[in-house]
């Protein structure tokens, strides 16, 4: 039932507490105005029924209201996220939510991780289409964190160089043999062929990027040097000289991550080296992250998705038997990168528009920009961590980080 006591209560309240370029629109033509600028971002309240969600902010529960059609929402999808990030903030209530132990327990419950399950979820975020993907990625496809080496590359040469930046901090040479572990479309593994002359194998567990990635292979002439494979890492068997997983072990699950680990380090020669390029929370206590965003990603977005803080990726990889060489922080990295993939996103909305249905779009539409903030919060990071085996002498690996950066 509408309360129009409490919502001039709640309208005062937000005003007294910030300055928001934000209107909202009630369904019986009432307007509210948060700011003396023009409005960035407008809320239209189509029924009571969503006056819930704006009485009692947070940032998943905003995002689950737009995505599920309950308020809606116009604007940029960066003021978007500010702008319910602040009206987050104004509740009182903590950022983030859940005690570590519950916050376990629920993913050791939600989450198996069996073939099956994993399966199912990246299916279901990856098999949207190579087309949508398309329209906000950059030409090779890469869907990672770029790197930036001066600050001011386009999103193409700055994921071409993140590429090139990995394979050469893995010391990659001619003739070696490369395992690729959540391969996407293919970018790494025909790159370390054509450039780096090596043998190279990839899996991923997505039919359309498995099948787009044995067209780039075919039309690139590499089938005798690049294979993709539609396997679970599990099911992986032989030795590598080099492994990467770039944006492959949020997948895995927290309570899963030394098995992962000793999993790669049974299928790393001797002398080898393992370059691990992933996503982890900033919460020492591994909870979700603040304003509900994370549930939002959970639910929406990644099923089954786990972020590790550092020191449990760090603890896992030595209880899976591999010693931690070197380790780069590229968060702000990540923060550009997903800035730039919104703003493709935006520029081709109506293309978009006609390959998914309007809820994945919505989904979408605040899933980019709300990760772009949340790197940029320092509420989640990125970091490369290069390996070997535990106890093994690197041998002919350089002494210094000179050559990664050469």
């Amino acid at each position: 039932m509408f309360d129009q006591l409490k919502l001039s209560a709640w309208t005062s309240a937000i005003r007294g507490k910030v300055n928001l370029p934000l209107r909202v629109e009630l369904w019986n033509g009432h307007r509210f105005d948060f700011s003396a600028q023009a409005p960035r971002v407008t809320i239209r309240v189509p029924n009571p029924g969503g006056l819930r969600y704006l009485l009692s902010p947070s940032l998943g529960g905003l995002g689950e209201a737009y995505v599920e059609g309950a308020l809606e929402i116009e604007g940029r999808a960066a003021d978007m996220i500010r702008i319910g990030s602040a009206l987050a903030g104004t509740s009182g209530k903590p950022p983030r939510a859940g005690s570590p132990g519950r916050r376990l327990l629920d993913a050791l419950l939600a989450s198996p991780h069996t073939r099956a399950g994993d399966a199912q979820a990246i299916r279901y975020h990856y098999d949207v289409s190579n087309a949508f993907y398309g329209h906000f990625l950059d030409p090779a496809m890469v869907y990672s964190c770029a790197y930036f080496e001066n600050g001011d590359e386009d999103l193409a040469t700055a994921q071409c160089k993140k590429i090139d930046h990995i394979l050469t901090k893995i010391d990659l040479r001619p003739g070696q043999t490369l395992l690729d572990i959540g391969c996407g479309w293919g970018a790494l593994v025909l790159r370390a062929a054509e450039r780096f002359g090596a043998c190279c194998t990839g899996v991923t567990l997505s039919r359309n990027q498995y099948d787009l990635a044995c067209e780039r292979i075919a039309r690139a002439g590499l089938q005798g040097s690049v294979e993709v494979r539609l396997q679970d890492y599990r099911d992986v068997d032989g030795r590598f000289d080099r492994i990467t997983s770039v944006g492959m072990f949020e997948h895995v699950g927290v309570q899963h991550l030394t098995d992962y680990f000793a999993r790669i380090e049974r299928l790393l020669a001797a002398d080898g080296v393992v370059m691990n390029h992933g996503i982890t929370t900033t919460d020492v206590a591994q909870r979700a992250s603040p304003h509900g965003s994370g549930r939002f990603i959970g639910k929406y977005v990644f099923p089954h998705g786990e972020l590790a803080h550092l020191s449990t990726v760090v603890r896992s990889m030595q209880e899976g038997g591999l010693e931690v060489r070197d380790v780069e922080n590229l968060r702000r990295h990540y923060a550009r990168t997903c800035a730039l993939w919104t703003e493709n996103f935006e520029n081709n909305a109506a293309r978009i528009r006609e390959l998914a249905d309007p809820k994945t779009f919505r989904i979408w539409h605040v899933y980019l920009a709300g990760c772009a903030h949340a790197f940029t919060q320092d509420w989640i990071g990125l970091y490369q961590i290069v390996c070997g085996k535990a106890g093994q002498d690197p041998g002919q690996i350089p002494w210094s980080r000179r050559g990664m950066y050469r």
